[in-house]
């Protein structure tokens, strides 16, 4: 049994948890999170879900992601699933996510992570992960397309490679 964190509107703990699976009473709301690695050639390794996985079987997807468990930092929670999913050990403890996305039941953090990473080194989770690779933002889209790949928003892809080296919404 998996339990999230309780969040408010605002985003404060509400000193409640919650089962996972179960719906969340209306005003209450929990903390996801996604990391984006990318690659010195602006390429971003994805991952592809396993074939038994509940929910989005075989699709393609961003490199890590998952709910916040109960007492977890979104940080926390960042480094996690990463290590989880794909074996990558990255300390979050002085990083910030890129982005937050509000969403009907909570808050999806995203960090854009420049790393350099080779794929033979990583250790994928059975239950979750069969297969990684890199792929280019034009890659991704052709994907989405496909129904290759989860049905993000095409603008979101964009964002996430266009804000991979920077820091907020304006172009310098």
């Amino acid at each position: 049994m998996e339990l999230w964190d309780v969040y408010d509107i605002n985003r404060s703990k509400t000193d409640r948890t919650w089962v996972r699976g179960k719906e969340l009473e209306p005003g209450d709301f929990h903390l996801v999170i996604h990391v984006c690695i990318f690659n010195s050639k602006g390429e971003m390794l994805i991952q592809q879900r396993q074939s038994f996985k509940e929910g989005w079987p075989n699709l393609w997807d961003l490199t890590a992601g998952g709910s916040a468990v109960a007492g977890d930092t979104s940080q926390t929670a960042a480094h996690r699933e990463l290590y989880e999913e794909i074996g990558l050990n990255i300390d979050f403890q002085h990083i910030r996510p890129h982005l937050t996305i509000n969403f009907d039941n909570g808050f999806d953090d995203i960090y854009l992570i420049q790393k350099d990473v080779q794929l033979h080194m990583l250790t994928l989770q059975y239950e979750e992960v069969q297969n990684v690779k890199w792929a280019n933002k034009e890659e991704i889209l052709t994907m989405i397309k496909h129904q290759e790949f989860l049905p993000y928003y095409e603008s979101l892809i964009h964002l996430l490679f266009d804000c991979r080296n920077k820091r907020g919404a304006i172009q310098r």
